[in-house]
């Protein structure tokens, strides 16, 4: 591979700590679930060989993912077969709200207080509520604005509405947050990512390999940013804040991978019944309106 910008994402990636396993499930939720949601482990590898990954670091990166509760194994004959567990899709599903069709919360100068204790799972009721998008401003605490479920898995906690003036709001959610550290996340994405839709635009088409890879890391990198953002009205953002631009940037690139990186998986996808299905109608909306 030649210098290209994909190669210089991919030589970044490299040089990260091992994320194996949050590739796959990046892989799993972006390319596998559109088709079925149950993908040959064969697939699999020759996905993560074109990173470069060794299969044994594959294996070991699958038992793991199965031992944590991500993933299903069907075994038959000597094949073995992956899909998301229930918990692991159901994960993965609001997830894919998130990162595909984003809404930021109305601001009605309202927000959700909650008081959790020290009983139960805390650090279970932690990851929820990150990922249902409240904040911690303090132990104990966590907020967001007026109207964010609570994930059953927070357990008991004490509720509470309140309200707040744009400026005590921003107080508050300045504490809740590193806005300025996921603002410079947004930018490094966009720093990555510009020159790959500039040379996109000016080279055409990826083959169908390198648009899978493409497309996975694209993803990977705007889950990872997107995620930490609480998804704030205006009304209680910096004046600069780059999600939208980066929403713009991975929305274009992802609509011109698409196609490519499709062929890749009619090529090389198998499931239990033979090649992958059809990807369904959902696929095809993400980032609509770009």
């Amino acid at each position: 591979m030649t210098r290209d910008p994909l190669s210089l994402i991919v030589s970044q990636f490299k040089s990260e700590t091992s994320r194996t396993g949050s590739l796959i499930i990046t892989f799993y939720g972006d390319a596998i679930l559109p088709r079925g949601g149950s993908v040959w482990l064969g697939t699999l590898l020759a996905f993560l060989e074109l990173l470069a990954i060794d299969g044994g670091v594959v294996r070991t990166a699958m038992s793991r993912l199965a031992a944590d509760g991500w993933l299903e194994r069907e075994k038959i004959g000597r094949k073995s077969y992956y899909k998301l567990a229930a918990d692991g899709r159901a994960r993965f599903e609001s997830g894919i709200r998130h990162v595909y069709h984003p809404h930021a919360s109305d601001w009605e100068g309202r927000l959700e207080l909650l008081l959790i204790g020290n009983g139960g799972d805390r650090e279970a009721a932690r990851a929820a509520l990150g990922e249902a998008g409240f904040g911690s401003p303090m132990p104990g605490v966590w907020v967001a604005p007026a109207g964010a479920p609570v994930p059953a898995a927070a357990g008991d906690v004490i509720r509470l509405d309140v309200s707040a003036s744009h400026e005590m709001g921003r107080r508050l959610i300045g504490e809740a947050w590193p806005l300025a550290e996921i603002g410079g996340a947004y930018r490094d994405f966009i720093e990555t990512f510009t020159p790959l839709q500039a040379w996109l635009s000016k080279s055409g088409q990826l083959s169908p390999a390198d648009a899978m890879l493409a497309r996975v890391l694209l993803i990977h990198h705007y889950r990872r940013v997107l995620l930490r953002d609480p998804l704030l009205p205006a009304a209680l953002l910096p004046a600069d804040w780059p999600a939208a631009e980066a929403r713009l940037l991975c929305g274009r690139i992802y609509q011109a991978l698409l196609p490519p990186s499709e062929q890749w998986l009619d090529a090389f996808g198998e499931s239990v019944t033979g090649k992958l299905p059809a990807p369904d109608t959902g696929l095809a909306e993400r980032f609509a309106g770009i």
